[in-house]
């Protein structure tokens, strides 16, 4: 992504795991987890998104650690819908980020894992920043956000986007009165739209 991207291998569930890792330039201000789109679907960490929400997190400070889900890249183990993800995230945090700021970020698929490392990480940790965008809530069962961390979450949703509905993240979101920018005309993949993204990010991110 830059000069300063780092190659890492962390330790899974189902053996090593493919990461990357960002620094900011001067003092990181904490470490911002970011999960990647649907690994059948030719979501890795590398991913256009991905890449935008790394981009953001960096510009504001935060040292940002993508990584393979089990059976991408060089990452081990095979497809596991989400379950044995979820707890590779966890152990993703207790590697690089065992203490201090945390921030947890999702795309499509990706939101719906980190959705249940997050509920699994507030009973424990301080969540400080929460970024999910094309949440998968038409195929996957998406945890809820913590009431306590509305304030500090930001659900960014394409009008159009034709892979996830826009109905089924707001059936997702109302129950918890949890708000969601939509951004007008947007995509699945935000094609063309990515500066702005981008830009919804930072400004979430630096309130």
């Amino acid at each position: 992504m830059n000069s300063q991207t780092q190659k890492i291998t962390l330790q899974g569930e189902a053996g090593l795991i493919e990461a990357l890792r960002d620094e900011p330039m001067g003092v990181s201000r904490g470490v911002a987890i970011v999960a990647h789109p649907h690994p059948l679907f030719g979501g890795t960490m590398d991913n256009k998104v991905v890449q935008t929400l790394a981009r953001a997190f960096v510009q504001c400070g935060w040292t940002v650690v993508r990584f393979n889900f089990r059976g991408v890249g060089a990452s081990a183990g095979e497809h596991d819908a989400g379950v044995g993800e979820a707890r590779d995230m966890l152990r993703v945090v207790d590697q690089v980020a065992p203490e201090g700021p945390l921030a947890v970020a999702g795309f499509s698929f990706g939101s719906f894992v980190a959705s249940h490392a997050l509920a699994e990480l507030c009973t424990h940790r301080t969540i400080d920043k929460v970024v999910f965008v094309g949440t998968a809530a038409q195929r996957f069962t998406v945890a809820p956000v913590h009431p306590d961390l509305h304030d500090k979450t930001l659900v960014v949703h394409g009008e159009q986007d034709d892979t996830v509905s826009l109905a089924s993240v707001m059936d997702w979101a109302r129950p918890q009165s949890l708000p969601v920018t939509v951004v007008p005309g947007g995509g699945h993949f935000f094609h063309g739209q990515l500066p702005l993204l981008k830009s919804l990010v930072v400004r979430h991110l630096q309130a």
